[in-house]
């Protein structure tokens, strides 16, 4: 089985090299197409105004001026000798659930994974702060994730589906369970916040803060909080089925 592996936390980032030991575990023949600098938030963005620039960093490891997206793509159509048959994304330092999805770089990679044809996960661990400190327990994600890549690379999955892996923040024996869940919904408030530079010229940070939900049964939200492995399947068919018909009739 051949695996690409990207991430939008940056090439050098240790969720990628967690990863890449996670991926030893189902195969030798694993590369690695990652973006150069963070690319956080730039969710299923390409690169069509610049050029994508590349760099080869090491036996199958490749860093890629570019998007996560651009990143796959490159494996996929340039780097790799011959398509992958499995695309793993992450692992993101953060969960990526409800309205996070769409932004998410990682969740992107695995989303032009499936419109490319190729079985693609996303992969995310939650994590907290300890004074200012970021905390992720990587090893959560490295001691559960192998026996549960095994099982969901065995079943088949539709056409234009791709699934998005959430880990809770504690620690692996400290874990209740998997669960399948649907994507829940957060109560989200940007803002901007305007800074002044050295010579007082204003500047702009896009701020988030979250008002508490709380995440209803059966959702990657209430999976987080209750120390549930989340498995949410995502599709790229946007398409509101239910309201078709009203439309149809509205237009009439």
């Amino acid at each position: 089985m051949r695996i690409l592996l990207t991430n939008d936390d940056g090439i050098h980032a240790e969720g990628l090299a967690s990863l890449e030991r996670i991926a030893r575990t189902l195969s030798d023949d694993v590369w690695v197409v990652a973006p150069e600098q963070d690319q956080s938030g730039y969710a299923h963005s390409l690169s069509i105004s610049e050029p994508l620039r590349l760099r080869k960093i090491g036996e199958k490891h490749f860093a890629v001026r570019g998007t996560p997206t651009d990143c796959v793509i490159m494996g996929v159509k340039k780097i790799l000798p011959g398509a992958p048959d499995l695309i793993l994304s992450g692992v993101n330092s953060g969960a990526n659930i409800a309205d996070d999805v769409t932004y998410s770089g990682t969740v992107a990679g695995a989303m032009e994974g499936a419109l490319l044809g190729v079985r693609s996960i996303a992969l995310s661990q939650a994590y907290s702060y300890v004074g200012e400190d970021r905390v992720v327990p990587y090893e959560t994600t490295e001691a559960l994730a192998p026996a549960l890549l095994k099982k969901l690379v065995a079943m088949p999955l539709p056409d234009g589906v791709l699934l998005n892996v959430n880990f809770p923040n504690c620690l692996a024996e400290e874990v209740v369970g998997t669960v399948v869940t649907s994507q829940g919904k957060l109560v989200h408030s940007l803002w901007v916040d305007e800074r002044r530079d050295g010579r007082g010229l204003p500047y702009y940070w896009l701020r988030f803060g979250r008002e508490p939900v709380e995440g209803k049964t059966g959702t990657d939200l209430h999976a987080m909080r209750s120390r549930l492995v989340s498995v949410t399947p995502l599709q790229l068919d946007l398409t509101a089925h239910e309201i078709r018909d009203q439309l149809t009739k509205a237009l009439a």
